[in-house]
């Protein structure tokens, strides 16, 4: 058996089987290798091309612009006013009596001087008829009198009467005299106590709901009267200020009347258009503001008691200012900025002062000049010096216009690889809106 030659199998040495294993070792750790510089360069290369192809690094960002302008742009102070009637009368009687009858109706627009209704003039008409017939039997005495004094006199001149008994006449001529005109002013009172029974309205507006009906007795001293009449045409609208534009809305006021527009709650548009016509003359030390009044023609009835307004008070009109609006405007570490677009396609980020900003505008103290462009639109991927395509509004891009040698180069064309065809240059957008 010591002769017997080892079978093929028998011949594997340990040597040779970790030789193998090593080898498997080194494939696998190679394959690794190649795996993983797959996934860092090929999935980098492929996003990079995906990147290009969505407008990423490698093409401009798409962007919209709006070109800075010089315009006019007034300068508001806005508050929230309550609107108030010009005047407003509560109809009471000033006699007492059964309300024979009302001549109006309710929500009826009346004159000054209009008949809303009557009251039973019947003992009022008498009282005045007594006052008439004691002033007439008053100045029958007083005839009489007058009468006697003329003879008197004319008998004292020739001593035929005591002259003592033509100064008692001439007494009761003075005495007849003051009850003639204690009985005018009577017959006075009676008619204007009978006029009272005819209630007329004392302004110009419009009535309210009636307080009281036909048949019921009426008097002076009742609180609700008969109607309230209001004026609507013209209207107040009473609004408050914080006392720190005191001063700014003085020195306007004092040049001139300042225009006050009345605006809806939901859409800012304009109600009506008035003036201002008070300044409160103190501040309420409780709340810091200072009320004013604003008087408005009200024609087309727009404004109603009781109804709350928003209210702007024009004090000023910037003229000729640099305007852009207020999407362009951006805000950093260091201050207010914005993104402008050169002739060359590129952005630079420019500081700028800001004078005036509301939504929609801005006014630009230094920073722009117009017809310089900014950008409205699209600041994610933006930075110093990146290309931009301007959008036309329709969803395509187009970069803004190369200078003149790129044009004549891209005529020419260079041979380059991945040298683009010029393009025309795309609008630049809409300009922000004038007030």
């Amino acid at each position: 058996m010591h002769g017997e030659i080892p079978k093929k199998d028998s011949l594997v040495t340990p040597a040779r089987t970790g030789k193998r294993r090593r080898y498997i070792v080194y494939v696998m750790v190679l394959l690794g290798i190649a795996g993983a510089l797959y996934y860092v360069f090929g999935t980098s290369a492929t996003q990079q091309r995906r990147m290009g192809r969505f407008g990423g690094n490698e093409g401009p960002v798409p962007v919209l612009v709006a070109t800075a302008s010089l315009a006019d742009v007034p300068v508001y102070i806005e508050a929230v006013g309550t609107t108030r009637a010009l005047n407003t009368v509560t109809v009471r009687p000033q006699v007492e009596g059964k309300l024979l009858s009302v001549a109006f109706k309710e929500g009826q627009d009346v004159k000054k001087g209009d008949v809303l209704a009557r009251i039973d003039p019947t003992t009022y008409q008498a009282a005045l008829d007594q006052a008439i017939a004691k002033r007439a039997q008053d100045q029958a005495l007083l005839t009489n009198a007058q009468n006697d004094l003329a003879r008197y006199e004319q008998l004292a001149l020739t001593n035929a009467i005591n002259r003592q008994q033509s100064d008692t006449q001439k007494s009761l001529v003075a005495q007849y005299t003051a009850q003639v005109q204690a009985d005018q002013a009577a017959v006075q009172s009676a008619q204007a106590t009978l006029a009272y029974t005819t209630i007329t309205a004392p302004i110009d507006g419009r009535t309210g709901i009636r307080a009281v009906d036909e048949g019921n007795i009426v008097r002076s001293s009742d609180s609700t009267g008969i109607v309230t009449i209001t004026q609507l045409k013209p209207i107040s609208v009473l609004f408050n200020l914080p006392q720190q534009y005191l001063s700014q809305v003085n020195d306007a006021f004092a040049k001139g009347p300042l225009k006050v527009d009345a605006q809806r709650s939901d859409n800012d548009a304009v109600i009506d258009s008035g003036a201002l016509t008070v300044v409160d003359n103190q501040v309420d030390a409780s709340t810091g503001t200072v009320k004013l009044k604003a008087d408005f023609p009200n024609a087309n009835l727009q404004l109603w008691p009781g109804q709350f307004a928003n209210i702007r008070l024009l004090i000023d009109m910037l003229k000729q200012v640099v305007v852009i609006p207020t999407g362009a405007v951006q805000r950093g570490p260091t201050g207010t900025f914005v993104y402008v677009v050169k002739d060359d396609s590129s952005v630079t980020i420019r500081p700028i002062v800001v004078q005036k900003q509301d939504e929609t505008q801005t006014v630009v103290k230094s920073g722009v000049t117009p017809p310089e462009r900014v950008i409205t639109t699209g600041f994610a991927r933006l930075t110093e010096g990146a290309k931009v395509a301007v959008s036309t509004g329709d969803g395509t891009a187009a970069p803004a216009p190369a200078p003149t040698e790129q044009r004549r180069r891209g005529q020419r064309g260079t041979g380059l690889p991945g040298e683009r065809a010029p393009r025309s240059a795309a609008p630049t957008g809409v300009a922000p809106q004038q007030q």
